[in-house]
């Protein structure tokens, strides 16, 4: 064997940060668990707030971008003969 020092100290301080980095957020997901639970006791659709809050991460190009896309593909789709789907026998 070589004479390689390997720094357990190091190691461990760095395996210990990612272990309660880990717990942390943990604790976070409870958290916005709970507050999604407590939005749709009140009546709130889980599913908009989530795609509010997926919108609102993305900067005001992107989201314009995205949503013209969507409405030409829509419109596009909609224009569309539908495609006729053989049967299986």
């Amino acid at each position: 064997m070589s004479d390689v020092t390997i720094p357990g100290g190091k190691i461990r301080s760095f395996v210990e940060r990612i272990e309660n980095l880990d717990s942390e957020l943990a604790e976070l997901n409870e958290q916005k668990k709970e507050v999604f639970s407590e939005a749709k006791a009140e009546g709130f659709d889980v599913k908009i707030l989530k795609e509010i809050i997926k919108l609102r991460k993305q900067d005001k190009d992107e989201r314009d971008e995205r949503e013209s896309l969507l409405d030409l593909y829509m419109r596009a789709m909609e224009q569309a003969e539908p495609e006729k789907v053989a049967k299986a026998a």
